[in-house]
């Protein structure tokens, strides 16, 4: 697949810049695949988190973007008005710009352009499932998740389904791997998706909560004696926080699965190796400071320094020729 443009390669840059530390250091044979997917699942994002607009609407526009990108419409709504609410100036361009990863899309291969649709269509799925669940509350009031596995569902749908899409695609450009192994691959991308979903799960609840959405489910909170009005204020920290460093374990298992995925990748797939090793050990990182922060305290959101991310990648580029070192690096207490 022939790489990204540069002007789509600067709204990949612009709308997410932690993605993009990963996107520019992966191999040129998937790294096309990786990034497209990406601009797509923002548009469509982007669409479904418009909070100016009314929910039926957002649902029509979120739908008919994803007929035209599954192939089922030729049309692509107009998305001018929804641009100009955007207090991101790189949002707005990227709406305005959904023109250019869709026809890449369609002149992309029909492996490529399968895995593709398939992951998007899932994505959307859940993001369809958010405005669904969250855009009818009264105004001033929280909704929250019933169970846990509805948090997990929804960390597939928008996560863990990329795990799978990355995983095949790989598979498909970059090495081959016997089919069992090929199997537990699969899964285990599923889980770093999930990992790094329910890691920004846990470090948004106070941004979250500021829309009317949490995301910890009320079955576990009322276990707790809670509501998910108290994770407003930041003094029920200390009542929260057992339940919440049940989650942090969970993340964690996610990421354990995460370190097991890359040292099973080829010895000689360096670059990618490197590109899945930054966001799991920022992810470690980011557990290590929940652990010790009040995340209900929203001003004080909890996030690694952007030093220390330089850190970290010149550690990972220093690591990745040899097993022993990745494994150290890896090592959650490293």
């Amino acid at each position: 697949m022939a790489g990204l443009d540069s002007f789509n390669d600067k709204l990949l840059e612009g709308t997410s810049r932690s993605f993009y530390l990963t996107l520019k250091r992966l191999p040129g044979t998937v790294k096309g695949q990786i990034g497209l997917l990406y601009l797509l699942a923002r548009i469509s994002d982007t669409i479904a988190d418009s909070g100016e607009g009314n929910r039926d609407v957002l649902l029509g526009l979120l739908e008919d973007y994803n007929n035209r990108a599954q192939g089922k419409s030729d049309s692509l709504p107009d998305l001018t008005a929804l641009s100009e609410v955007q207090s991101n100036p790189a949002e707005a361009s990227l709406l305005l710009a959904a023109h250019g990863p869709l026809d890449l899309l369609d002149n992309s291969s029909e492996v490529d352009r399968g895995l593709i649709r398939n992951c998007l269509d899932i994505i959307i799925s859940g993001q369809r499932m958010d405005l669904e669940r969250f855009s009818g509350e009264v105004e001033g009031s929280i909704l929250a998740l019933e169970r846990y596995e509805e948090m997990d569902d929804y960390a597939y749908r928008v996560a863990g389904s990329v795990g799978e899409f990355w995983t095949a695609t790989c598979l498909e450009h970059a090495f081959e791997v016997a089919p069992e192994t090929r199997d537990e691959m699969m899964e285990t991308g599923v889980r770093f998706g999930k990992a790094l979903q329910l890691i920004n799960i846990l470090r948004d609840i106070p941004e979250d909560l500021g829309i009317g959405r949490c995301y910890i489910p009320s079955e576990d909170l009322m276990k707790s004696g809670l509501r998910p009005e108290d994770l407003l204020d930041p003094k029920n920290m200390d009542a929260f926080r057992p339940l919440f460093d049940t989650y942090l374990e969970r993340a964690e298992e996610h990421l354990q699965e995460a370190v097991r995925y890359i040292l099973m990748l080829p010895h000689n797939q360096y670059r990618l190796r490197g590109a899945c090793m930054i966001p799991v050990i920022i992810g470690q990182r980011t557990l290590r400071l929940l652990r010790t922060h009040n995340v209900l305290e929203g001003e004080n959101r909890v996030k690694v320094p952007r030093k220390e991310i330089k850190g970290i990648i010149r550690k990972v580029i220093m690591s990745i020729p040899s097993r022993k070192l990745t494994k150290s690096l890896l090592s959650p207490r490293s």
